[in-house]
């Protein structure tokens, strides 16, 4: 519980602040000049993220420290579509409604794990 607690203390608010900060709404000029590098290197980044959540809290049970590991995998996932194909990322980032739900889902899962992390009291079982 402490390590999942720990690990939701960090993804939980940089989830909160990188959608927030990726926001059209916040930044509407942010992709407009993607390059294929810079994709492919925030692939890595989310990629070596991930991994390190998954080796060391590849927790499946059911309680909300399963979303943590979920995380991870998500992580490893999408880092390795934008090291494969990143250009296929910066020509679909489109305004439409499906980021913005996504973008929204991931502010309401870093919000739950800050939650889980900050302010609900661990039990003693």
């Amino acid at each position: 519980m402490k390590k999942s607690k720990s690990i939701a203390g960090m993804v939980g608010p940089t989830l909160i602040v990188m959608v927030l900060s990726e926001l059209k709404l916040w930044n509407p000029t942010l992709y407009d000049t993607q390059i294929v590098p810079l994709i492919y290197l925030n692939g890595v980044l989310l990629f070596i993220a991930g991994l390190a959540i998954v080796r060391g809290h590849n927790i499946w049970n059911f309680s909300w420290q399963t979303f943590v590991t979920l995380v991870g995998y998500i992580g490893i996932l999408l880092g390795i579509f934008r090291m494969f194909f990143p250009h296929i990322q910066k020509n679909e980032f489109k305004d439409n409604g499906f980021i913005l739900s996504l973008e929204l889902l991931l502010i309401l899962l870093g919000a739950f794990l800050t939650y889980k992390a900050y302010f609900q009291k661990t039990s003693n079982r």
